[in-house]
């Protein structure tokens, strides 16, 4: 059974690391910028703006392919204590609304606005007033998305981005899920999504031709996963005392290490 009462929140910040940097240096509007690791050090992109990801940079890629691509591109080194800041910044707004509030990253959160009596407990009129607020305190952008559920509320906030806002209200759901590729449901990966597709599985509408039963037979207890959020169903709670279920580093060496003798004299051991 959907649950339709609660109103939730998905805030995502536009290009965080890329728009507090030309926050700080105006120069840099309208320009190609990218934050990342240098190209000659063998760096790759922690995220770029809207006008380099038009040559079809995206993170993760290395900053050497991305200097190919777009030769005009301007890579600056990460300054974390400065988006630290700017996060803090903007959950302080945040925390005027609700202290029901879940940081997935610096740039982005879920906020359980049902019980706020702000905006006439309009969770719509909240994420607006929101969007104007962050961006009147800290001239960076937010996306966000207003939904029943967390699920629904994450796939909104990037349906308008950047500068956007989407509402998916109870009476929309269904027709708002039917449509979605399964790759958009939470947990489904590149090797899920191919299984789905050689069952014929492309979207959520058809995914709803499985019963339960089939999805657990299939996926096992994922499968009744699957089954609730292709209904648009997500009983998860927006967890105020989230906690980090993994942890990784990365680090990319200036050169290529030969042999497996080489990799563990590097090695560093995380404690």
């Amino acid at each position: 059974m959907q649950d339709t009462g609660r109103k939730i929140i998905h805030v995502d910040c536009d290009c965080f690391y890329a728009s507090v940097e030309i926050r700080e240096n105006p120069d840099l509007r309208g320009r190609s910028v990218a934050v990342g690791g240098m190209p000659d050090q063998r760096g790759v992109i922690a995220t770029c703006n809207y006008e380099a990801r038009a040559f079809g940079i995206h993170s993760a890629m290395a900053s050497a392919y991305a200097r190919k691509l777009c030769p005009d591109l301007i890579i600056l080194k990460p300054c974390f204590d400065l988006y630290k800041a700017v996060s803090r910044d903007i959950h302080r707004i945040f925390a005027d609304y609700t202290d029901l509030i879940e940081p997935l990253s610096l740039d982005e959160a879920y906020l359980d606005v049902t019980d706020c009596d702000k905006c006439h407990g309009s969770g719509t009129l909240i994420a607006r007033e929101i969007r104007a607020r962050v961006k009147e305190a800290t001239r960076i952008t937010v996306s966000a998305g207003v939904a029943p559920n967390k699920f629904l509320a994450k796939i909104a906030s990037d349906w308008n981005k950047p500068d956007g806002l989407c509402v998916v209200t109870p009476d929309q759901i269904d027709d708002f899920v039917r449509q979605l590729p399964v790759r958009k449901l939470h947990g489904v990966g590149k090797a899920t999504a191919a299984r789905l597709k050689r069952m014929g599985v492309e979207t959520c509408e058809d995914l709803r031709q499985f019963s339960l039963v089939d999805m657990t037979q299939h996926f096992g207890s994922f499968g009744s996963r699957l089954y609730e959020l292709a209904r648009g169903i997500d009983q998860r709670p927006v967890e105020v005392s989230w906690r980090r279920k993994s942890i990784s580093v990365e680090n990319t060496y200036d050169h290529d290490l030969p042999d497996i003798e080489a990799v563990q004299l590097h090695v560093v051991v995380q404690t």
